[in-house]
């Protein structure tokens, strides 16, 4: 396997080192709009509420590094993204991801943030590339590479392989290292194809094979429309871990989900004496006696 790169994301006081030889860093993923009506509502209003609550609880449950995402129709999705991120970053001083693909919210945010952001996200498209990377290397962020281009998601790994060759090749000529590049191989609903977990488990081996960069994934998208989706959910990101992920994005709030995390980090050896799966084990005890 190639050389295990560390993607470094911080905030004006913390920072978040992902590497494979370390713990899963766990994104959280709630503070987005989309497919939740209360937040869209609440948001359209000027009503941060809901947003202070769930940084300060994903935080809690494990999360160290928050997705931000202002994704409101209609709104002036830069001023919004702005807010979101000083909301934030009232509750809770975790590195934080910024998730858009308005280029003016982008810039607005990383203009903006101290620290070293994480940008969710470039692709393999054309425009894509000349927009999103130059604003990448111009404010020293880490960024997310989707695997999907002008002609759409890739089937194979194969092929997603090739759309993150070229993402990182083209990060490299504006002097973006792997280093600074967290790929995607992107995670489809096993309800719609029911290979898509396989495809994805074997395009996250393929590309940390070949440039043993970081792996992100929406892991929560493997089941959608399918029942008892947390099951699903936790089985397939920790195979994914033992693939090669190493920073995905989900809710930590899923108590089943966190628990594979942790299972699977102690199962890597990542959990000296199994020191944190210990303390997680006393903290759910006090919480059911509770």
């Amino acid at each position: 396997m190639t050389e295990n790169l560390t993607t470094i994301v911080s905030s004006a006081t913390k920072t978040v080192e992902i590497n494979r030889h370390n713990p899963t860093v766990i994104i959280g993923e709630r503070i987005n709009p989309t497919g939740r009506k209360a937040v869209l509502a609440a948001l359209r209003e000027g009503n941060f509420d809901i947003v202070r609550q769930d940084a300060i609880r994903q935080v809690e449950a494990g999360a160290h590094i928050l997705d931000v995402n202002a994704g409101v129709p209609g709104v002036d999705e830069a001023a919004l993204m702005k807010k979101l991120i000083n909301t934030v970053l009232e509750v809770t001083d975790v590195p934080l991801c910024i998730d858009t693909a308005d280029l003016d919210a982008l810039t607005a945010a990383l203009a903006m943030y101290k620290g070293k952001a994480l940008v969710n996200s470039v692709n393999g498209e054309e425009r894509s590339l000349s927009n999103v990377l130059p604003l990448v290397k111009e404010y020293g962020a880490s960024v997310i590479g989707l695997c999907m281009d002008d002609d759409g998601i890739p089937e194979t790994p194969e092929q997603r392989l090739a759309v993150a060759a070229k993402i990182i090749e083209r990060a490299g000529k504006l002097g973006i290292g792997p280093e600074n590049i967290a790929i995607d191989p992107l995670a489809l609903t096993m309800g719609a194809d029911h290979t898509a977990g396989r495809i994805a488990l074997d395009a996250i081996e393929l590309i940390v094979k070949e440039f043993g960069v970081n792996i992100t994934m929406g892991a929560s998208n493997i089941s959608f429309g399918m029942p008892d989706r947390k099951y699903i959910n936790a089985t397939f990101i920790a195979m994914a871990i033992r693939a090669g992920l190493t920073c995905p994005i989900t809710n930590p709030m899923v108590k089943e989900v966190a628990i594979a995390i942790q299972a699977a980090d102690l199962t890597m050896g990542r959990d000296e004496y199994g020191m944190h799966w210990i303390k997680s084990f006393r903290k759910r005890q006090q919480a059911a006696q509770a």
